[in-house]
């Protein structure tokens, strides 16, 4: 059967547009979370596939009978778990774009487009986000958008594995001397990444708090870097955090940088939540000392109003990805990448193929500017700034820790921790809104993050309401 021929595709495409608008018109009016039966979705599908075409407007309806039923709603005003996955309509237009394109964008010369968009806006947001000219392409440096944050570090990582084995990595591999430093709270995604670059779990060294603090102590940093060191091992990379995912602990950036730079450690940041931030002046202070560090990720498919996936990701040395990444078959060479005048971003990533991301994050910053991006983030700010002041005045709960950008940490005030997980589960039971846990000092706590596209100030009080008439917070009075 031939594709859709343009006329039908038209025709067609009307009504998923449709479907698409009239899903988000709806949806504070459904639960955030439909009540699912493992396995129920996959029981709603044939066991073999169907032989003969059916029609495509019938798809849609087989979503509504199967899709809608069994979702959880990231785009709902009530959700307030994890971190938010902005998929604006604004960026869904770019997605049009990028799919009807259907460019793959594994080298310049095979999309030209595809490249150098995604050079184009990456140092834009670079500047934006006060990073510095020399993490632009015309500085020195560059950005790409990779899917993911667990990506974006894999990379960092294999690219300091090169560069501390003095440009042997690639021949040799790992001998087991090298080392990575994060915290209790880094995201797991650097646990794995050192685990799929084959270091093993020595490879991995928890760097202790400061006092009082869950960020990382730049001084028990040091001297982990100068035992290790002293006994042979090889400090590789350093994992500052800008905006834990459990409680949106800030590290500090400048320190880790200059401890790791003394011992030849790679610095990276990982400010997958966060980062975004530092496009508000009055939050740049959160990535004080990116300029000394070797590289940085922030999500724009979290709180920057972009569809999964797009994860920025910059390096200050452009030539330290395709050091440890670049392979070049036959079949992979043309004189645009001989000439080593085109970055060809196959070798700054660990697939082959790449999608043209780029194009929904162009139709952001068209679409809203770096002015819309702030007022997006300050209102997400202001929400979790009024939740904290009620936190703190209401006499049955409390702030677990100090709320951090968009996100606050509270539970019941109690000797254990079983009015605060009975708190969570009626909250969630509600479907009003939805929220998720964390742990801090063995502690069960409840997180709320504001960063759904339509949350406001009325969602704010809904689940102020559902908090306070829990007969958990009564009960533990």
């Amino acid at each position: 059967m031939p594709d859709l021929d343009p006329e039908e595709f038209r025709r067609l495409a009307h009504r998923y547009v449709d479907w698409v608008a009239d899903h988000r018109a709806g949806l504070a009016s459904r639960p955030v979370r439909d009540d699912v039966v493992p396995g129920s979705v996959r029981a709603a599908f044939a066991a073999e596939a169907a032989e003969e075409p059916q029609e495509l407007e019938a798809l849609l309806d087989r979503v509504d009978d199967v899709v809608v039923p069994a979702d959880t709603r990231w785009q709902h005003p009530g959700f307030h778990a994890f971190f938010p996955a902005n998929a604006s309509l604004t960026s869904l237009l770019g997605e049009i774009v990028a799919g009807g394109l259907g460019p793959q964008g594994m080298l310049w010369s095979t999309s030209p487009a595809c490249t150098e968009v995604e050079q184009a806006v990456t140092d834009q947001l670079a500047r934006a986000l006060g990073l510095g000219e020399a993490f632009t392409h015309t500085g020195g440096g560059g950005g790409s958008i990779q899917d993911s944050a667990s990506s974006a570090a894999l990379v960092a990582l294999l690219a300091a594995l090169h560069r501390a084995s003095g440009g042997t990595w690639r021949d040799t591999g790992v001998s087991g001397t090298e080392r990575v430093y994060v915290t209790a709270e880094t995201h797991s995604s650097l646990a794995k990444a050192v685990r799929v670059a084959g270091l093993g779990e020595r490879g991995l060294r928890v760097v202790p708090f400061a006092p009082g603090t869950r960020t990382m102590d730049p001084l028990a940093l040091a001297a982990m870097l100068e035992v290790d060191a002293s006994q042979g091992l090889v400090p590789v990379m350093v994992c500052a955090t800008v905006g834990t995912t459990g409680t949106g602990a800030v590290d500090p950036v400048r320190e880790i940088a200059v401890a790791a730079a003394s011992h030849g450690a790679w610095t990276h940041v990982d400010a997958a939540w966060a980062g975004v931030a530092a496009l508000c002046p009055e939050f740049r202070h959160l990535v004080d000392g990116v300029e000394l560090v070797d590289s940085f990720c922030t999500d724009a498919h979290k709180w920057l109003l972009t569809a999964f996936d797009a994860s920025l990701f910059w390096v200050r040395d452009a030539t330290a990805l395709p050091a440890a990444l670049s392979l070049t078959p036959a079949y992979l060479r043309d004189s645009a990448s001989d000439s080593g005048a085109v970055v060809d971003y196959r070798d700054w990533q660990v697939p082959l193929g790449r999608r043209f991301r780029a194009m929904k994050l162009w139709a952001v910053l068209h679409g809203q500017g770096l002015e819309g991006l702030r007022a997006h983030l300050r209102g997400h700010v202001a929400l979790a700034a009024e939740l904290a002041g009620r936190v703190r005045a209401h006499p049955g709960l409390e702030l677990a820790a100090e709320p951090s950008l968009s996100l606050v940490c509270l539970r019941v005030r109690a000797d254990d921790d079983g009015p605060t997980r009975q708190l969570l589960a009626e909250v969630n039971a509600t479907g009003r809104a939805f929220l998720s846990p964390t742990e801090i000092d063995g502690r069960f706590v409840i997180r709320v993050a504001f960063g759904a596209l339509t949350t406001s100030g009325q969602h704010l009080d809904e689940l102020w309401t559902i908090l306070t008439r829990s007969p958990a917070i009564g009960a533990a009075r």
